[in-house]
């Protein structure tokens, strides 16, 4: 059996994105030690295209805790979005309604601010490791394993570790399954999406509902932007050339009444849509957060949004546990994350269903979307559900 270099700290992270980091930010700050590690290099994360809107509480997040201004610098404020269908847009106004907005910024930014931060502060986060695993999760010191960027093989015993190590998670299967439930989802459809060189097509995000199928515009910086429209999940980027891209968004966005600005299309992916709670999220002395813990389709852009939520409520109860050297407060992160878990997951369902072209769909079933779409637009009720839910709800107790 190889030697391993033992080491020792307070928190053990799998996963340096940015929920593994703002956790290790939140322990520092309030003097808990941490060491964080992930497969990929830092380059690698830096480079990973994701989602880029951001809730009111995770901008307040950032700013409040001293990770980074820059989000409001250079992030771009929306006070609202179009939702697009029966052949005009309408407008659903995040500040009339719900007094918040959501602020344009890619995650990667989110990251590298993270990043720097933990740099800056002197955090140990070590990137580009391999042979990752996790042990001993029900005793008092549990441990993980892995092999460091030099080939040093390395043994890290900790008070409480924490799986932040996304939908593919080394942590999330070390749970017996006798010990959790696994709850679910697989839609029939994807997105088609593409980042494109060219300016804004729109102000804000356009939610399109058509019966040419869904389609939804975002923008990324005034020179970058991100779209997306319905596609079946077996679609290969390869049989679509920029010209069919194209012809298929101005078409879907055009019965609506918008026309796009084109630019040449850098970037072409297809993502497949799923839902996914684990509970509890934790095991023994290890809690999970992000996306090893659940994930949700993107229509409501909750997916980062929720990963910050869930470390912020961590940090928290992390330090109680290290406090009392008790993992009883682990049971209460579960109770309060999942709470917020499962009202983002009706919100994205609620958002895909309504949106998105259904599979055999009858003639019944568009026109019973659409009167959905108006009873949303046409209700102050509606409208308000729609923003405070999209701009996030406060972090429960």
């Amino acid at each position: 059996m190889p030697t391993r270099t033992p080491e020792r700290t307070q928190i053990g992270i799998v996963g340096a994105g940015p929920a593994g980091l703002m956790l290790s930010h939140l322990l520092s700050r309030a003097g808990i030690e941490s060491v964080v590690i992930d497969l990929r290099s830092r380059e690698e994360i830096e480079h990973a295209h994701r989602a880029g809107i951001l809730e009111q509480g995770s901008v307040d997040l950032l700013v409040d805790t001293g990770v980074s201004d820059r989000v409001h610098r250079d992030g771009y404020r929306h006070d609202g979005i179009e939702l697009a269908f029966d052949g005009g847009g309408h407008r659903i106004d995040f500040q009339g309604l719900a007094g918040a907005s959501t602020q344009l910024y890619p995650q990667t930014d989110v990251f590298m601010d993270l990043a720097d931060a933990r740099r800056r502060d002197g955090g140990d986060v070590r990137f580009s490791v391999s042979d990752v695993s996790v042990d001993e999760l029900t005793g008092d010191s549990p441990v993980m394993r892995f092999t460091d960027a030099d080939g040093v093989l390395r043994e890290v015993r900790a008070d409480f570790l924490v799986g932040a190590d996304g939908s593919r998670s080394v942590c999330r299967h070390q749970v017996p399954q006798a010990d959790c439930t696994q709850y679910f989802r697989e839609y029939p459809f994807a997105w088609f999406g593409i980042l494109t060189e060219a300016p804004p097509s729109a102000p804000e995000l356009i939610y399109n509902h058509s019966p040419h199928g869904f389609a939804l515009i975002s923008q990324r910086t005034e020179t970058l932007q991100r779209m997306y429209f319905q596609c079946d999940p077996s679609e290969n980027v390869d049989d679509w050339s920029d010209d069919r891209i194209w012809d298929q968004l101005q078409t879907r966005l055009g019965a609506n009444g918008y026309s796009l600005k084109e630019g040449p299309i850098t970037s072409k992916t297809v993502l497949p849509f799923r839902s996914f709670v684990q509970e509890p999220m934790h095991h023994g002395r290890m809690a999970l957060a992000g996306d090893a813990a659940h994930t949700v389709p993107p229509t409501g852009a909750k997916g980062l949004n929720l990963a910050l939520a869930d470390v912020r409520v961590l940090a928290e109860e992390l330090e109680r546990a290290v406090r009392s050297s008790d993992p009883a407060p682990l049971v209460t992160y579960t109770q309060r994350a999942v709470a917020r878990v499962w009202k983002a997951q009706h919100f994205s369902y609620w958002m895909t269903t309504m949106l998105h072209t259904l599979p055999d769909a009858t003639p019944f079933d568009t026109r019973r979307q659409e009167g959905e779409l108006a009873s949303v637009t046409g209700s102050v009720a509606g409208s308000t559900y729609l923003a405070e839910a999209y701009t996030g709800w406060p972090t429960s107790k």
